[in-house]
Formats: structure tokens, C-alpha cells, sequence
């Protein structure tokens, strides 16, 4: 009986501890970050060319991962790694003149961290993506494998 008691009483405070109120926000018009999944007009690469969203989206995913192919050093990043395979979650903001700000990184180790963000700093700068007709900052994640051997 006296679990039970505990069980209920657990039950019943556990809805007091998570309920939220929920505060009215104004909607100042004002555009902060917009994700890159769900931006209107997408940041151009440079080179990249179209009318079509999709198309300069795909374009613009292609250029980065061959620009982040071409310019991490695998072998600097991987010294003294163990065999396996790696991951690293790279995200960074597209200004809204088009440069690229706000690298983090999210690595095994700290020395992949840093090649990956040097990589990332070295991006050309470009056409800034808008949403409801304005340039925005465009949140980008880019995760990079790769396999150490």
C-alpha cells in the first residue's frame, strides 16, 4: 500500500514539475536565423546556377561537402586515432552578406574540432539566402565520416 502511495504521489507532482506557462510572444517582424532545411531562397554558392530552389540547394550541398573533401587533412585530423570510423557535426551561419560566422564544431577529439573549423573558415564568401523577401543568416550543419584505418 505505502508503494502505491509513493507511486501516486510521484505520478501527481511529476505534472507539477514539468507544467509551463505559456507566455504570448510579439511578433516584432523581425527575421533572426533561418535553418538551411527550410529557407526560402537558399545562400548560392559561388559558380552554382538556376532559377529552381532545389536545384541550387543540391548545388550548394555539393560544393561545400567537395570544397570540405579537397581541403580537410585526413591526416593531421586522424593521427593517433584509433581504426574506425569518425563523425563530426560542423555548424556554422551564413551571414547576411554571405560570409560564413559562428563555426562550432562537435568532434571525438579536439584536434578534428579545429581542422574541421579551419576548413570551414576558409569557405568563399556567398550569395546570402533570403527569407520573406529579406537576406538572412542561414544555419548550416554539415557532418563529415570519415575512416581512420
Amino acid at each position: 500500500m505505502r508503494n502505491l502511495l509513493i507511486i501516486t504521489f510521484l505520478f501527481f507532482s511529476h505534472g507539477q514539475l514539468f507544467s509551463q506557462d505559456v507566455e504570448e510572444v510579439e511578433d516584432t517582424g523581425e527575421i533572426v536565423d533561418v535553418p538551411f532545411a527550410v529557407i526560402e531562397n537558399v545562400p548560392v554558392y559561388p559558380g552554382c546556377i538556376g532559377e529552381d530552389n532545389d536545384v541550387l540547394r543540391k548545388c550548394m550541398a555539393n560544393n561545400v561537402s567537395a570544397f570540405v573533401n579537397k581541403k580537410f587533412n585526413l591526416r593531421k585530423a586522424s593521427k593517433g586515432l584509433e581504426p574506425g570510423n569518425y563523425e563530426i557535426f560542423v555548424f556554422f551561419k551564413i551571414d547576411k552578406e554571405g560570409y560564413i560566422t559562428n563555426i562550432r564544431s562537435r568532434a571525438p577529439n579536439e584536434k578534428i574540432e579545429k581542422e574541421a573549423i579551419k576548413v570551414i573558415e576558409k569557405l568563399p564568401r556567398m550569395k546570402p539566402g533570403e527569407f520573406k523577401g529579406k537576406k538572412v543568416a542561414v544555419i548550416y550543419t554539415l557532418p563529415i565520416t570519415f575512416n581512420v584505418e
